[in-house]
Formats: C-alpha cells, structure tokens, sequence
C-alpha cells in the first residue's frame, strides 16, 4: 500500500493518535495511518474542514454508530472516534495489503479456485453483517483489503440498519458506487433488502475473476441505463466457465431471484471441493497469494534499509533485507542451517496459467517480524526518524496535488 508523506497543513496528531502518513483520500475526506499512544496502528479517517457542516456530521455520526454496532472476524473494527471534534474523526482497525482493485490492477485476475475462496469468506461475514440488521450498500473491490490474515471488509460510511426507509439523503437520491449497484438501488427503491449486498458481492467476485465488472459504459447515463434494463445482461466474459452459473445468480436482475448468502458460501465451498481442497485450505491459499509484506516506515521515511540485516520469516528462515523475500518464503522450512538453497526464479508476468500454478502450493504468507523480538514490527520512530519525516513533509509539498 503506497504511503504518501504528510503535507504542512495535515494534522501531526488527533485523539492521542500519531498521524505518520496519508494512506488514501476522498473527496469527504482524508485517511492517514496512524499509530495509538499504545503503538497501535490504525486507519485515521478525518472529514475534510472544507466540507465539515450540520448534515455532514450527522452522517459521520451514522457511520460511527453503525461501526459501534457491525462486528466480525472480516470486519475492520472500529477503535475511536469523535464526531464532535474539529474536524470529525474515527480510528477503524488497519489492514496491512493492497484492496482487491489494486492488487488485480497489479497481479491480474484470481483464479476460479481463489475466487471461490474470497467468495465463501465474503459471503460469510456479509450474512453476519445481515444477522445484525445491517446493510453494507457500498460493497465494490475497494472496499475489500487484502490482509495477512485474509481479506477485511471496510467503509460501512453508507451503511444503512435493513428494513428502514430513513436516509439522510434526499428522496430520489442514489448514493452508491454504480457499477456495482443493483437496478433497485439504482432505481433509489427504498426500502432495500439484504440482496443489494448480494448483488454487489457478485461484481466484487466477478471484477476478482475477470478484471472488470459487470457493465462499462465511459457515461454514467448510459451505465445507469444498462444496470436498469433488464434486457441488458451482465458482462461475464473473461470469468472461469466454473463459475459462470453462480455469477449469473447474484447478479440476477430481479432481487428475488439472487441467492441467499448461506447458498453463495455453499456453492463456493462445492467449487472449492470439487477441485480437491477444503475450504480452509483455500483460503490459506487465498491469503497466501495475495498477502505481501509492507515496510512501512521505510516507504514513509524513504530511509536506508541497511541497518537491518535480517528478518525472520514464518518458516524459521533468516533472510538478509538484500535477499529477494520470494526466495526466502519458498525454502524448505527444514531445510539445515547455513546450507544454501537452489534459488527459486522470480514470478513470471501474471496470466491464467500463473494463476493456476499459483495454486498449486500454498505458502504461508512472509509477515514482517520485529527485530527487538518482540513479534511486531514498532511504528514509532527514533528523533533522527522525526527529522526526516519533517524535512521530507516540506520537501513534498512542493509538489503534492493536494
């Protein structure tokens, strides 16, 4: 995940929270990464002072309220928050690894395999989202970050409690990311029902699929038509055939005819069985494949990385900062100290096939330890740290869009 430095005008400090870097930005708001006074870090999310109002606190309100009430193992989970503040903040769990866009942006589409797995995950925690009368409304592969401990579902700022008509938007308002909106919520029907989620958990799965999602159009007029029209289908090209008959169900015109989440994570779990595997194998494969150490301090600071010789990884292994973690992470966990292992060559541009030898072996995922052998690798920096932190604020600047 890129970390950009922070500009003059940003806050070096909310709620006891350091801010050490902006993560991601809206345009509501800002999102910084942030570390607790226990050293903890976070995802600082701040409403912008320019845009800060009555209404515009209310709905960060609802955000909160709902944040305090959704819970879940795929859940980034709500830390703090402060809505009275100026300006309105809250601190929500911080997910170390790209979203699911960036990373099929980077490494190309997953296969049928490590779709399967990402959708019975997915659905399970968006049934247990439902189970606590909860709507997420904004589900799209942004929304979804790829952890080392497996995917996490973020950004509930559109979040609505099912059953209920009340909006803090307009009447014939539609709020939402289009293209992964069912035609109901593009309609601006209300009240809406636990298949909107499914519909959008259909996108997400096809864009992990394929790379794209389920209608294109360069107009947004002419996307929102295509959503609505029910002689319009979903474009499915590029998806595994396995999958086809599942994706055509979620993303099923009529709400009625969409699956239940509890029959999504079935379907997933026979695709996944059907090749071999139990589904917690999958998903160690999952999170294997799309997992990737972070060195956040040094992305933040921009600083030397010399001075730490050695990491150790999940299996055991010492590997210098200088030796490829790729290499490392595919050695033999018992494997002799000190005896050289053959070097294993770098991945290949991503494809179809790459992405189904990538599922031949799973590997657990290279978590970045603590060199004090602590078991966590601390955020909090030296005085000299600061200082470059600083020199690097100004020197950015200059030149920073925002």
């Amino acid at each position: 995940m890129h970390i950009a430095p922070l500009s003059p005008e940003d806050p070096t400090e909310l709620g006891g929270y350091e801010l050490l870097g902006r993560i991601g930005h809206g345009g509501m708001g800002q999102v910084y990464l942030g570390e607790s006074p226990g050293g903890e870090p976070a995802a600082v999310k701040v409403i912008k002072p320019s845009v800060v109002d009555s209404q515009t606190r209310q709905r960060f309100a609802q955000e909160v309220e709902i944040l305090k009430a959704v819970w879940g193992a795929r859940i980034a989970a709500l830390m703090d928050a402060d809505v009275e503040a100026d300006p309105p903040w809250l601190a929500t769990e911080y997910v170390e690894g790209l979203d699911l866009s960036r990373h099929v942006g980077t490494h190309g589409p997953l296969s049928a395999l490590l779709t399967a797995s990402l959708g019975a995950t997915l659905a399970e925690a968006l049934a247990t989202v439902h189970k606590q009368g909860l709507l997420h409304r904004d589900l799209k592969p942004a929304n979804v970050l790829l952890g080392p401990n497996g995917p996490k579902i973020i950004d509930f700022g559109l979040a609505v409690f099912a059953e209920s008509s009340v909006s803090l938007t307009s009447p014939n308002t539609v709020v939402g990311t289009p293209s992964c909106m069912p035609p109901e919520q593009a309609n601006g029907e209300r009240p809406l029902t636990p298949a909107v989620d499914v519909y959008a958990l259909g996108a997400v799965l096809l864009f992990a699929a394929s790379g794209h999602l389920p209608y294109r159009a360069d107009n947004i007029h002419v996307l929102f038509h295509q959503i609505i029209d029910p002689t319009t289908a979903p474009d499915l090209s590029g998806a595994p055939e396995e999958l086809g008959p599942l994706l055509t169900a979620m993303l099923a015109h009529q709400a009625q005819d969409r699956p239940p989440l509890d029959d999504v994570v079935r379907q997933c779990r026979t695709l996944i069985e059907a090749q071999g595997l139990k589904v917690a194998q999958a998903r160690r494969r999952l999170t294997s494949y799309t997992a990737a150490p972070a060195h956040l301090l040094d992305e933040l600071l921009g600083g030397p990385r010399s001075e730490a010789s050695s990491q150790t990884l999940s299996n055991g292994q010492q590997v210098s900062d200088s030796q490829p973690l790729s290499e490392a992470a595919n050695a033999p966990a018992d494997a002799p100290p000190g005896r050289q292992q053959p070097p294993v060559p770098p991945p290949a541009a991503p494809s179809r096939p790459d992405r189904a030898s990538a599922d031949a072996a799973a590997r657990p995922p290279v978590r970045p330890q603590d060199r004090s052998g602590t078991g966590r690798r601390s955020l909090r920096h030296s005085a000299q740290a600061r200082i470059t932190a600083q020199r690097l604020r100004e020197a950015y600047a200059a030149s920073a869009s925002f």
